[in-house]
């Protein structure tokens, strides 16, 4: 008996066709990989197995009996929970009410918090989240939030799991404990569906893989063992893996220098110098510091010591005077910080214009269509559509267009945070020759990253943080290198 099937799904949004026929089969006691290219598909499925949305046709069948959720609060009474990649939660209510959306237990017509608490304490245990159940969602980190989303599916104890994305915004031993948890959900006959772009995660995990191209099925339910990675690669892109050119970095033009910059519970005295031509990646454990030398550099967070001088002089006193000093920060938490997501491509583009950002001057919409368009062409986002609204653009293509906003603001400093979180792997070789296209120009690129793979890809020069300080500067580097000297604080 299967778990769940889904057999000829089709969904077309306007003249856009997102599934052409797809078919997806799960097994009960298998972790289920869903992969394929930015577009591919893969979101829209997960929608429709979970009521987010109907499909034109085709049919799903769980436990051999067919179905048709009209909402995913329906599916997940019905056992089918999802863990989305674009977290789904309330920043002002507490981290229990999260846990229980639409579904709160009731005893004699109260709500029964006490229950809540007693089937949420051991999720939030067993997944290392050590936060009040009471604290306000808002004000935990987004590697928590994204453990909250995750403990808000586990509660319900489902029987068919879909997890998109789920280790984007985790740490290491996050990753790890929660991929531990993964093995424990299949050994007691749990359907889970993974959906990654980190294909070793997929290796060392799942037991079948499904990829979805142009919106149908290309692999279906085929063996993790008789596959390896070359043979995903070309299934999800149709071709060998597009890769940007690495070589050796020409610093030149302007340079980004930290001298002694301190920050509480942060940075410790700080130096780091980082010049055009080059990408500079920044790597550390979560809390190491090498995001907050992001926040320093942007105008989020001012040093209580040292000093920062921009490619034009000065140190950014605010988020606003980095940004007219040339200053671009693209975050990974694109949905929260990044896009206006009810506002079409054009006017997100639009948003940081150099014009836009003084006094409150305006260009009129043409011409920002018409740049907003060469922009998205130049990223590489697909469909070519700038009149679309950002909401509706997959999750790889929304990183595209926080790319574009900023690019269009043509900054001297580009600073970039999990860039590719939630991105394929095609879309993450285009984001990567794009970055270095950006550095050829003699632009600064820094780039913080939690997936090692992609510094060593993208990267000229990896600076490693421990506990608040720089413990390393790597030009000679791979994974395990960096792995080793985030976790030691040495070579």
């Amino acid at each position: 008996m299967h778990a769940l099937t889904a057999r000829g799904i089709t969904k077309s949004y306007g003249g856009v066709t997102a599934l052409a026929g797809a078919d997806l089969t799960l097994r009960p006691g298998s972790v289920h990989a869903l992969l394929g290219e930015n577009g591919a598909g893969k979101s829209t499925l997960i929608k429709v197995i979970t009521g987010a949305v109907a499909p034109d046709s085709g049919t799903l069948r769980l436990a051999d009996t067919e179905v048709a959720f009209a909402s995913t609060a329906q599916a997940a009474t019905h056992g089918v929970a999802v863990v989305s990649q674009e977290l789904n939660l309330f920043p002002d209510l507490d981290v229990l009410a999260n846990l229980f959306p639409m579904r709160e237990p009731i005893r004699r017509g109260l709500l029964d918090r006490r229950e809540m608490l007693a089937r949420a304490v051991p999720v939030l245990k067993q997944l290392g989240l050590d936060v009040d159940p009471r604290a306000r969602l808002g004000s935990l980190s987004l590697a928590q939030r994204q453990l909250v989303e995750i403990a808000k599916a586990l509660v319900v104890e489902p029987k068919v799991l879909i997890l998109d994305e789920p280790t984007s915004a985790l740490d290491t031993d996050s990753s790890e404990r929660l991929l531990c948890i993964l093995r424990v959900l299949r050994d007691r006959q749990v359907a889970v569906v993974f959906v990654s772009h980190i294909l070793e995660e997929v290796m060392n995990l799942c037991d079948e893989i499904t990829v979805l191209r142009e919106g149908r099925t290309v692999l279906d339910a085929q063996p993790r063992s008789s596959l390896d990675i070359g043979d995903i690669v070309h299934a999800m892109l149709g071709q060998d893996l597009p890769t940007a050119s690495r070589g050796a970095a020409r610093r030149v033009g302007p340079r980004l220098e930290l001298r002694g910059v301190s920050v509480p519970d942060r940075l410790s005295d700080v130096t780091l110098t980082c010049s055009g031509g080059e990408i500079v990646g920044l790597a550390g454990l979560a809390g190491s510091g090498h995001t907050a030398v992001l926040e320093v550099v942007a105008g989020l967070r001012r040093p209580v010591s040292g000093s920062v001088e921009l490619p034009g002089g000065g140190t950014p006193s605010s988020f606003r005077a980095a940004i007219a000093a040339g200053v671009a920060l693209v975050s990974g938490d694109r949905r929260r910080i990044g896009l206006m997501l009810d506002k079409p491509v054009w006017e997100n583009i639009a948003q940081v214009h150099p014009v836009a950002m003084a006094g409150g001057r305006l260009l009129h919409p043409g011409p920002l269509r018409s740049t907003a368009t060469s922009l998205a062409e130049r990223v590489g986002m697909r469909p070519l559509d700038v009149e679309m609204r950002a909401g509706l653009l997959s999750g790889g293509n929304q990183q595209k267009v926080v790319l574009a906003k900023w690019l269009a603001a043509d900054p001297s400093v580009l600073l970039l945070d999990d860039p590719t979180r939630g991105v394929d792997l095609g879309a993450r070789a285009e984001v990567h020759a794009l970055l270095r296209a950006v550095a050829d120009a003699g632009r600064v690129v820094v780039l913080c990253s939690t997936d090692l793979d992609e510094l060593v890809a993208a990267c000229d020069r990896v600076v490693v943080f421990h506990k608040g300080k720089v413990c390393a500067e790597l030009t000679d580097f791979d994974q395990h290198t960096i792995l080793r000297t985030m976790n030691t604080g040495s070579l």
